[in-house]
């Protein structure tokens, strides 16, 4: 399997050795995750200085809660919000590569156009767009699709799948694939999310989990955005405030299945999560192929 990289800001990523951490930052006052949600000026850059001190490669912008059930934010409020925080991030360090979590082509043109940034994260893969995948194709930017069905207000009803998950969740992204192409988008500008927690209940999402490497076989960066999730913590009668540990350990695993990017509000414990996991994959390589071998011994 080649190795997978992704390019962006003059930089490229060789997600293969070394997956990357895209830490949140989310200006919305309705996150599932209160300790999310970051409002005010100074909350804004320190959330910013943190992420980036703790060892995130992206910084991944939402205005719009994408939580199940979420309200409608009208398209101005969404860029308001983002706005304010791109320009944040640009004071304090005009390098970090930014992702901006928008399945609106508006947002995402002036995301991009106006505010410096760098990716689209889309969690409806167009769907709730018809412009969004020309705008894309036209701005050139790395595109983010993640599988989902409905909206944010009705995905948590949609979740009935015939057979295992994958099995209707791949190609219903894949059919998203082949019209963002269509429509310009470059192959080398595509990651793939597989949508856990989105249209999937707690068993499926587990399920997905050990079925993830049929997205990887594709050979497109593939993030995995589990961070906090319910479930993960409504096994344990907790809430997510309480579900550090859970994530940290389905972040692990789906890292040494091949994961390339983790999408957390928690940005050090999942670096050193990639950390452990590549020193791990690295010892494993060489017991299997080692690189030297033992002189003869003459009697």
């Amino acid at each position: 399997m080649r190795h997978i990289t992704l390019g962006v800001r003059g930089k490229v990523f060789d997600l293969t050795d070394e997956p990357v951490v895209m830490g949140i930052l989310n200006h919305t006052p309705d996150s599932f995750y209160p300790g999310s949600r970051i409002r005010g000026r100074e909350k804004i850059y320190a959330r910013i200085e943190q992420i980036i001190a703790e060892g995130a490669k992206i910084i991944d912008v939402g205005g719009y809660s994408s939580r199940p059930g979420a309200d409608e934010v009208p398209e101005e409020e969404e860029w308001r919000r983002v706005s304010e925080v791109l320009k944040a991030i640009r004071e304090v360090d005009k390098e970090i590569v930014v992702s901006v979590d928008t399945f609106r082509s508006s947002v995402a043109r002036r995301s991009v156009e106006e505010g410096d940034a760098d990716i689209i994260n889309d969690v409806s893969a167009g769907l709730l767009d018809a412009e969004m995948f020309g705008t894309v194709a036209e701005l050139g930017v790395p595109y983010l699709l993640m599988h989902m069905r409905g909206t944010p207000k009705t995905m948590h009803h949609l979740h009935d799948y015939k057979g295992r998950v994958v099995e209707e969740a791949l190609p219903e992204l894949l059919d998203r694939l082949k019209l963002a192409k269509e429509a310009g988008v470059r192959d080398e500008n595509v990651i793939l999310d597989p949508g856990f927690g989105f249209s999937k209940n707690a068993e499926q999402n587990f399920e997905l989990l050990t079925d993830l490497d049929k997205f990887l076989a594709l050979e497109y960066p593939v993030l995995v955005g589990v961070s906090r999730k319910a479930f993960i913590y409504k096994p344990f009668g907790v809430g997510p405030d309480e579900a550090l540990n859970g994530t940290t350990v389905v972040n692990t695993y789906a890292l040494m299945q091949g994961a390339h990017i983790l999408r957390v509000h928690d940005v050090r414990p999942a670096v050193e999560a990639v950390r452990i996991v590549c020193q791990l994959k690295k010892y494993a390589a060489e017991v299997a192929h080692p690189t030297h071998t033992e002189e003869p011994v003459h009697s």
